[in-house]
Parts: C-alpha cells; sequence; structure tokens
C-alpha cells in the first residue's frame, strides 16, 4: 500500500481547507459595492457617506498586526494631504469594533475603521480569503472616486509605499499631476 508522507497528506489537507472566496472584485469603471457596517465607535457608516470625496477603501487582515500596524500608521502620518485632495480613508477588517477602539486609539489613527465582522463586504469585494477556522481579508484597497466608482484596484500592497502610491493616484486622477 503506498502511503503519502506525513507533509504531502499536510498540504493535500491544507489545499483542501483553504478556499478563497470565488466571488471577483469590483472591475475599475464599475460601481463600488454598497456597504453598511459600524465603525470603532459603533456608529453605522455607509458608501453614501462619502459621496462627493475620494474615499480609500483599504482591507487588511488583523488590527495590531506588524503589517497593519505599518501601511495604517502610514496613511496617518499622510492624513493631511489626503484630506487636503478631497480624500477619506476607511479601513476594514473583519476584527470587531472593541478591536478596531484599541487600535486606532493605541496608534492615534484618525480614520475610520469598520468591523466587517461577517466577512460579507470583504466578500462583495472579493477579498476574503477562507483558511477553515479563519476567515481574513486579503490586504487590497480601492480606490472609488467622488462619484461612486471603482478608479483603482490596488491587489498588490506594499505597506511602505502604498499610502505615498494612492496619494500620487489621486493628485494625477483629479488633474493635479
Amino acid at each position: 500500500m503506498n502511503r503519502l508522507p506525513s507533509f504531502a497528506l499536510a498540504l493535500l489537507l491544507c489545499a483542501t481547507l483553504v478556499s478563497p472566496v470565488a466571488q471577483g472584485s469590483p472591475a475599475e469603471g464599475s460601481p463600488a459595492p454598497d456597504f453598511a457596517l459600524p465603525d470603532q465607535e459603533g456608529e453605522v457608516r455607509r458608501l453614501a457617506d462619502y459621496s462627493g470625496k475620494w474615499l480609500v477603501l483599504y482591507f487588511y487582515p488583523k488590527d495590531d498586526t506588524p503589517g497593519c500596524t505599518t501601511q495604517a500608521c502610514e496613511f496617518r502620518d499622510n492624513i493631511f494631504a489626503f484630506r487636503n485632495n478631497g480624500a477619506e480613508i476607511v479601513g476594514i477588517s473583519l476584527d470587531d469594533v472593541e478591536t478596531h477602539e484599541a487600535f486606532a486609539a493605541k496608534h492615534g489613527l484618525p480614520f475610520t475603521l469598520l468591523a466587517d465582522t461577517g466577512g460579507a463586504t470583504a466578500e462583495r469585494y472579493g477579498v476574503l480569503r477562507n483558511f477553515g477556522l479563519v476567515k481574513l481579508a486579503s490586504r487590497q484597497t480601492f480606490l472609488i472616486s467622488p462619484d461612486g466608482v471603482v478608479a483603482r484596484h490596488y491587489e498588490k500592497v506594499d505597506v511602505n509605499k502604498h499610502s505615498e502610491e494612492v496619494l500620487s493616484d489621486i493628485v494625477a486622477l483629479s488633474g493635479g499631476g
């Protein structure tokens, strides 16, 4: 009887348990999917709340982890440049309101963090990843235009440079660059 080595069996098992959600992300030029999620203070926020402004909607895996903290602090450090260009920043993960509140307070984050605890919004944006017992949002960003259309989708994000990249795109798309 041929037996699979234990590491091969483990890989096979992981491959069956790890399955990204099949729904694709909204294409550039298409309407951004709506959402209604509580922020770190418990207030429900909707896509319509940002109408007339650029919206940097960034999904990230987990509050207070190294990459997610770096990314959030990069956005924090550029908040005035974003606001001067008519943009708001909103982070979304599957963490709960309390975790978001602690993360925002610990790092002085001056922007909204939304709690997508069920993962429905991450799924609509095509960024929900299912790792068997754990679901996470993958690190991706959507730049939504003032009229609610997906202007850019950043599937690959370098947490150290992403804030500058998005800001540069906002300036260029606004006709300022």
